[in-house]
Parts: C-alpha cells; sequence; structure tokens
C-alpha cells in the first residue's frame, strides 16, 4: 500500500510540475521580451535570453510615453478604493443576511442569487444609461460605485458568516458591545481568511478589467493600465516591446497583493475564541 501511494504521488508532482513548467514558459518568454528589440521578437525565433539586452523599452514606457504613469495610478487608485469598498459593503451585506432578521431578507437573497446568474455584457448598456445621465462617464466614481458591491462576495461572506459561532457573539453582546461594534471589533477581525480571498479576486477583477474602462474612459489621460495597454497595438505595426516591458510592470502588484494575503490561505482561522 505504501508503495502504491509513494507512486501515486510521484506521479502527482510530476502531473504537478510539468503544468507549472507550461503556466511558466509564457511568463518568461515575456519577461525575456521585455528586455529585447522589437525586431528580435518579431524575427521568429523563441529564446529565452536576449540577445541584445536592453532597458529601453523600459525608459519608454516610463520617460518616453508620459501619460503611463498617470495611466498606472489611475488602475491601482480604482483597483484600491473598489477593492476597500467591495470588502467593507460585500461583509455588512453578508453579515446581515446571516445573522439579522428583518421583513423581506429571504425574498432579498433570492434576488441575490438571480443576479448571479445574469451576465455582465447584459448590463453594460443600462449602466453606460445611467451613469451618462448622473454626469459620471470619464470618472473614477462611475469606474468605483457601480462596482463597489459584488452579489458573490455577498454570498460567499453570508455562507461563511452563517457558520461563524454565535457564543463569540454573545460573549461580546455581555460585554457590553453593539451589533456593530461585535461586526467591525470581533467578527471581521476573524474572518480574514475570507476577508483576503475576496480581497485578491475583487483586487484582480478591478485591475484587469478592460471593457468597461473602454466604454466609460473617454479621455487617454483617464485610461487604466489593461486599455493603456492596447495603444501601443496599431493597425499595421505593434510594438510589442513596448507591450511586453509594460506588461510586466501591470504583473507586479497583483502578484505582490497574492504574497501578502496568501498567509492567511496557509494559516486557516481558529474559532476558538482563544484570541
Amino acid at each position: 500500500m505504501k508503495k502504491k501511494r509513494s507512486a501515486g504521488r510521484v506521479i502527482l508532482y510530476g502531473i504537478l510540475c510539468l503544468y507549472a513548467v507550461i503556466t511558466l514558459i509564457p511568463f518568461l518568454w515575456a519577461l525575456s521580451s521585455s528586455f529585447k528589440p522589437l525586431s528580435e521578437i518579431v524575427s521568429g525565433a523563441i529564446t529565452f535570453i536576449p540577445e541584445n539586452f536592453t532597458f529601453d523599452n523600459y525608459r519608454q514606457i516610463f520617460i518616453e510615453e508620459e501619460l503611463f504613469p498617470r495611466w498606472m495610478f489611475n488602475s491601482v487608485f480604482i483597483a484600491t478604493v473598489g477593492t476597500g469598498l467591495n470588502i467593507i459593503f460585500n461583509s455588512m451585506a453578508g453579515y446581515a443576511l446571516a445573522r439579522l432578521t428583518f421583513p423581506g431578507k429571504k425574498g432579498l437573497f433570492i434576488i441575490i442569487l438571480a443576479v448571479l446568474m445574469i451576465p455582465a455584457q447584459v448590463t453594460m448598456i443600462p449602466n453606460y444609461l445611467i451613469l451618462r445621465e448622473f454626469g459620471w462617464l470619464n470618472s473614477y466614481q462611475g469606474m468605483i460605485v457601480p462596482s463597489m458591491i459584488n452579489a458573490t462576495f455577498i454570498f460567499m461572506m453570508r455562507q461563511f458568516f452563517v457558520n461563524f459561532p454565535k457564543e463569540l457573539e454573545e460573549a461580546a453582546a455581555i460585554d457590553g458591545l453593539s451589533r456593530i461594534g461585535t461586526f467591525f471589533k470581533v467578527v471581521l477581525p476573524l474572518a480574514k481568511p475570507a476577508l483576503a480571498a475576496q480581497a485578491i479576486f475583487v483586487f484582480m477583477g478591478f485591475w484587469n478589467d478592460f471593457m468597461r474602462p473602454l466604454i466609460i474612459m473617454t479621455d487617454s489621460s483617464m485610461y487604466t493600465l489593461p486599455l493603456g495597454l492596447n495603444t501601443f497595438k496599431g493597425q499595421f505595426v505593434s510594438y510589442w516591446n513596448y507591450i511586453m516591458a509594460a506588461s510586466m510592470v501591470f504583473t507586479l502588484p497583483v502578484l505582490v497583493i497574492y504574497a501578502f494575503f496568501n498567509k492567511y490561505f496557509i494559516k486557516g482561522l481558529s474559532l476558538t475564541g482563544g484570541k
């Protein structure tokens, strides 16, 4: 039995290693190409070590392309503020659905589940028309406000809080904490794993979003990075060296966010009340 388990683990690890290599190859090629001139990239030779190593691509996007720092600021600002608002409002809504009793609670929960079945493409035109009436086109609030809550993560947080031990909340109430105080001082700090998962997915959603900025933003100075990267691609020529360099810069914040929150996935959540 032990030999069979060992053989199974070897096969499993082999498959995982192969998958990791297949996943890393495009990233490594993009990283390598970010240090190549355009002529070497379009030559057709697939090499991971640049023959003509250069930093000109990064110098071009940061110095010559004056709007690139602004595009990066726009993406960071929208993703950070949007993620923070999602964490607060989705968690509060999930907690209310899990713990509070109020008229129409079940109906509201059913509506939230129904919203999960509606494709985002269906709401693009209505969202655009509403933002136009508010005068929020080509603005930060036009990108953030319509997406500051998410039905998927309201449902996720609701399921998390349903299994949260009521004893901790009762103990907090005995100590004199209000419902709001209990939520922010007891429940939310113990929900770090769920909040971390939500933060990563929401941040990536804002960070990688291309379609909404394309519809809402018309001024090039208000572009986000995904929309800005598209400007390096022309009808007759595409500057893949600049695109690869910008893509590497574009990837860094996501890696930092994942590295920061990953420990909460590994650590898990202790609900013994010891804290």
